[in-house]
């Protein structure tokens, strides 16, 4: 590796130790802005849906970490990485990333955009971190509540702003693409995230699921001793199997934040734990839509 490079991914891995240190959950980018590390299954077939159980890196945003022995494990996995992703949506900042696009055409405006909807809905954008890409746009961010899951979109809120919540993940100040250097704006880095205004929040957030009749908070008490019984051996798979009948039985959607903090009680992580879950979803989804087709 050449000395240029050695040093840019020597930025790199101190960029994102800050990052952690600060409590923003990291990854290795390559110079594409994309996680660095392959995915270990990427030769399985059927693909896999793991998104990090098998306790190896390279499933993207779901190795974030802010622990530093961690991050300097997966910055030596990917010594050819140029820069840092930071999780969005995740303790304890809750990362929401307001993407500021630049339409070189001249066509639509990202920044007037934001700024009719604030005037149009009612809120202000306090101070907060805001970071400057190769490209003359901006990422603006702010927290969000726990519990609110903020999706990512594309130009969703108005053409030009993408969002960027759960399951994604921003540039970090500091990184090197092909395109050029992430940087914060001036007097902005020693901010914190500010809490995202609630009519903006509004925006970002899917309406609420209509609470059916038989969401009964009683139900699935079981499954969650069931999984607060764990052994240290057991947790993922205790947990697999209770949301897999929670879903099967049409209230998994309801009974997914308890189970989570059913087992983040047992010791399993936040993000481990809902990655399971969200496995279970998917599994019971497909078994449900087979079953249609086959009886069809």
């Amino acid at each position: 590796m050449a000395t240029t490079d050695r040093r840019t991914a020597t930025l790199a891995l101190a960029h994102a130790l800050s990052a952690a240190e600060h409590g923003l959950p990291v990854i290795p980018l390559s110079a594409n802005k994309l996680p660095a590390l392959r995915s270990p299954h990427r030769d399985e077939s059927p693909s896999s849906d793991c998104r990090g159980a098998c306790g190896r890196p390279g499933h993207g945003v779901h190795d974030a970490t802010t622990d530093p022995a961690a991050v300097r494990a997966l910055f030596a996995a990917a010594p050819w990485a140029t820069g840092y992703g930071i999780a969005c949506g995740r303790a304890p900042h809750h990362l929401i990333g307001i993407d500021l696009d630049v339409d070189t055409t001249g066509r639509t405006d990202s920044v007037a955009a934001l700024q009719h909807l604030a005037l149009q809905h009612l809120f202000t954008l306090p101070p907060s971190v805001t970071v400057l890409t190769p490209s003359g746009g901006r990422h603006i961010w702010l927290s969000g509540p726990p519990g609110v899951a903020v999706p990512n979109s594309a130009g969703r809120l108005a053409p030009g702003i993408d969002i960027r919540g759960a399951g994604g993940y921003l540039v970090g100040p500091g990184s090197v693409t092909a395109h050029g250097t992430y940087r914060l704006v001036p007097g902005t880095g020693n901010l914190p995230p500010a809490p995202c205004p609630s009519a903006l929040l509004h925006l970002l957030t899917p309406p609420a699921r209509p609470r059916r009749q038989d969401d009964h908070p009683d139900r699935g008490r079981g499954l969650i001793q069931f999984v607060l019984a764990a052994d240290e051996g057991q947790r993922n798979t205790r947990l697999f199997w209770a949301a897999c009948r929670a879903y099967e039985h049409g209230f998994g959607d309801a009974l997914a934040d308890a189970l989570t903090r059913a087992a983040v009680s047992t010791g399993l992580p936040d993000h481990e734990a809902r990655a399971t879950i969200a496995s279970a979803a998917r599994l019971t989804t497909r078994r449900a839509v087979g079953g249609r087709d086959r009886l069809g």
